[in-house]
């Protein structure tokens, strides 16, 4: 919950505005006076927006500040709306997000973000989602300077990239995405390690705690909380392994509504996930048992629920054991444990068609999330100055689309964060299909939507697409002519509106004279035909001309030709195609 605070009558105003934005999300703190609302609001909420001034603020909130862990996140906004100041908290608390998403809400509002790692650009250690522990500050004042930190991690995850002075070491021979690096302080050098074994590190080392375990956990009926923790607890500890690392307790279908369970995934902040019997009964385990076959269906409960959990190429590094009551009685708990394979992932990011402010937040998020970018050179000359210091760069010219696409896949293979760029939507006419033609199942694929040409092209002439289209590319490098004909030639017949991708090059300039004689077979001379060059881009031109009188020479490959079914018009000098709405058809009285 996020508290509203303001003492004066434009800060009522935009306090109002912003709680209409977010319903649900705020409270208004209308006191008997100011410094309470800020301490009720400090209490009770996780972050705090006061339209007052910095200082102010400051001297109300001294009294009650406890800890960077603990307290909320806090932003100010001047009187006259136009700064958001993350005050307090800015990566622990949230205020460096609040801030942004205040400045979002309210018009001519700007962020002030003053911590260093948000104002170079780079990620600080306890914004990544991780535990962090150790020497945080030392070392994040390393990865700062541009000082030389060791990455020392036990396996590759998809972290974002931290700075150029980050080094890793290359993979042992032998070796698929793995890394070296046992936690260890790194002789008079600064480390970062990233691992889920218990270790105190050195003066200079900062630990991050990967999501990499899951706690596989059997029960009888009426089993203690205190039991089941007791149990988790000895199990890290024997395999020497951190619990800061465990992301899920899990077990079978049938111990769902386990009281003892459900308290001990609440005491530790987890989810307990369940799965059906039949399916633990197919996972082979070291240890499995007649008892819970009799009681569930399943020879295995603990060993087989902590390796379905943990997922594809997870492994078991705590066998099963039995809880050791206090009293002496009969065990009623058995855990394991299992270590998740980390998994590289692989952005497919869509630019659009040129302009930055098309650029959508999704896209740019994940340019600054990739350690690894791969992309055309000019594409990649448009977004350089978004990438985050660090980012490895691969580049390539034209006709290399192919080997991007193995690139790309390859480094998502070996555990990378990357970024496949192109223009456009990544998944039209562009880089999406040669990658996941090459995926597989172990990297995360996420697809990033982006603006087209001909959606771009399009929004310039008015309105040609407004009923049903399709877009064919005339280029015959990839599709044989005749492919290419037919599907133009099925265009024409259905009267569908057509854009044409690649329609004309020096070594290919008659593909365009023969689809556009293609449609004059169907179509009227006087039928709209829009050609856009460079849309959105610098040197941007957009001709309005017909099907008869279009000059293919004017057409290169930076262009897209749009044109017209039979009910398209040029109304007001726009190209529309009507939807065929009944109160167009209808007489004006």
């Amino acid at each position: 919950m996020i508290g509203l605070i303001s003492a004066t009558a434009a800060g009522a105003a935009a306090r109002d505005r912003l709680a209409a934005a977010w319903p649900g999300r705020t409270r208004v703190y209308d006191g008997p006076g100011t410094a309470e609302a800020v301490r009720r609001a400090f209490a009770e909420c996780d972050g705090l927006v006061c339209f007052l001034a910095a200082g102010a603020v400051v001297r109300l909130l001294a009294p009650l500040l406890r800890g960077k862990d603990t307290d909320p996140g806090v932003v100010c906004v001047d009187e006259a709306g136009r700064h958001a100041v993350a005050l307090l908290g800015g990566h622990a608390g949230g205020a460096n997000r609040l801030a942004a998403e205040v400045a979002d809400a309210l018009p001519g509002c700007s962020p002030v973000i003053t911590t260093a790692t948000d104002a170079v650009g780079i990620p600080g250690l306890d914004t990544l989602g991780w535990p962090v522990e150790g020497a945080v500050a030392a070392v994040g004042r390393a990865l700062l300077d541009g000082e030389r930190v060791l990455l020392a991690a036990d396996a590759r995850w998809p972290l974002p990239p931290l700075g150029r002075g980050l080094v890793e070491p290359p993979p042992p021979s032998g070796a698929d995405g793995g890394g070296s690096g046992d936690g260890g302080d790194g002789g008079d050098g600064f480390v970062l390690a990233v691992t889920d074994r218990r270790t105190g590190g050195g003066p200079r080392t900062a630990v991050l705690r990967p999501p990499s375990l899951v706690v596989g956990v059997g029960a009888s009926r009426g089993a203690p909380a205190a039991e089941v923790l007791a149990l988790i607890r000895d199990a890290l500890a024997a395999g020497g392994l951190s619990p800061r690392s465990v992301t899920a307790l899990a077990t079978v279908q049938a111990k769902a509504a386990e009281p003892g369970l459900l308290a001990a995934a609440h005491h530790l902040g987890l989810e307990l996930v369940t799965f059906p019997a039949g399916r633990l009964a197919g996972i082979e385990v070291p240890n499995p048992s007649e008892h819970p076959r009799r009681a569930v269906g399943t020879p295995s409960v603990a060993e087989a629920a902590a390796l379905a959990a943990a997922g594809p190429g997870g492994e078991l590094v705590v066998p099963k054991r039995k809880s050791a009551p206090p009293d002496g009685g009969t065990a009623m708990a058995t855990c394991a444990v299992a270590r998740r394979r980390p998994r590289g992932r692989l952005a497919l990011v869509g630019l659009g068609p040129g302009a930055r402010d098309l650029l959508t937040p999704r896209a740019r998020a994940e340019l600054r999330r990739a350690s690894v970018v791969v992309g055309l050179d000019q594409y990649v000359a448009q977004i350089r100055d978004l990438l985050r210091p660090g980012t490895r760069v691969l580049e390539s010219g034209l006709g290399a689309e192919e080997a991007r696409a193995r690139t790309a896949v390859a480094e998502a293979r070996a555990g990378r964060a990357v970024a496949l760029i192109g223009s456009g939507d990544a998944g039209v006419y562009a880089m999406a299909a040669p990658a996941l033609a090459g995926a597989t199942a172990g990297i995360e694929v996420v697809g990033v939507p982006g603006i087209t040409a001909a959606l771009a092209a399009s929004a310039l002439l008015g309105a040609p697409l407004g009923h049903d289209h399709v877009s064919i590319s005339l280029s015959d490098l990839h599709t044989p002519w005749e492919v290419i004909e037919r599907r133009v030639r099925a265009a024409a017949e259905a009267d569908l509106v057509v854009t044409f991708y690649n329609p004309r090059s020096r070594g290919r300039d008659w593909q365009l004279p023969r689809a556009l004689a293609l449609l004059a077979e169907h179509r009227a001379p006087d039928t709209p035909v829009g050609v856009v060059r460079n849309a959105t881009r610098p040197g941007e031109r957009v001709r309005l001309t017909t099907l008869a009188a279009l000059d293919p020479a004017v057409v290169d490959m930076m262009t897209v030709v749009t044109v017209g079914n039979t009910a398209t018009r040029l109304i007001a000098g726009r190209m529309v195609t009507p939807r065929g709405y009944r109160w167009q058809r209808e007489p004006r009285p």
